[in-house]
């Protein structure tokens, strides 16, 4: 079975914002919400530390993570919240009731009442430009190439970001294509045990990932 997902290298990311602009840029989210945030954690004292200057902080992107048995499914009354066959979870706005239902039941805190629509909205993971076999907006704009894109089915090595030079095509003939590297090609030695994370798991399966090396992870898991 499909499931799309992001993994995040946190050492490579550098907190430029970019992929939270471009998602609200490219999914036009009303000013004062998000799709997409990104969190400082730290700056903390290491372990060990000696000095003020013994620090350490990393930035977390945070957004649906699309879970394996979603919450937000499971309390919408209308059916308006659902899995797809890929393993993302939209939004059926012509279903949505606007209850906010779902949005109590995130454990994320990632879903917001569009006032104007009187809908729910949320992080759709580009279903519009994945479908036509482009990157989610958030990954293309990543200028530390810390995000990746792909099917956990396949393997998080086979994950896709823009390669050194992405060419860009924005006809509607080839959406957001162009030269890609895979995680494992690009990404610097991680142990899965140690260094891979998720947040929170309260029973609802978070499908995205966060690599984190060398530092103190304080995202959840």
């Amino acid at each position: 079975m499909t499931q799309y997902a992001i993994i995040t290298d946190l050492n490579r990311c550098v907190g430029c914002l970019a992929c939270m602009v471009a998602c609200k840029a490219v999914n036009n989210v009303p000013i004062g919400s998000y799709w997409n945030k990104v969190l400082r954690i730290g700056p903390s004292l290491k372990e060990g530390a000696t000095s003020s200057r013994d620090v350490e902080m990393y930035y977390l992107p945070v957004g649906c993570q699309h879970c394996a048995d979603p919450e937000c499914v499971k309390v919408c009354p209308t059916g308006a919240s659902h899995k797809l066959e890929d393993g993302t979870v939209q939004i059926d706005k012509s279903k949505c009731i606007g209850c906010q239902f779902c949005a109590m039941a995130c454990p994320y805190n990632v879903r917001y009442l569009n006032e104007e629509e009187r809908v729910v909205e949320k992080c759709t993971l580009c279903e519009q430009i994945v479908g036509q076999g482009g990157l989610p907006q958030c990954v293309i704009q990543c200028g530390g190439r810390a995000r990746f894109f792909g099917d956990k089915e396949k393997g998080i090595e086979s994950f896709e970001a823009p390669a050194v030079g992405y060419d860009v095509d924005r006809s509607y003939d080839n959406l957001y294509t162009g030269n890609r590297v895979t995680l494992g090609e690009l990404a610097q030695d991680f142990d899965e045990a140690t260094d891979l994370h998720r947040l929170p798991d309260v029973g609802n399966g978070p499908e995205f990932s966060f690599i984190l090396r060398n530092r103190e992870w304080k995202g959840g898991e």
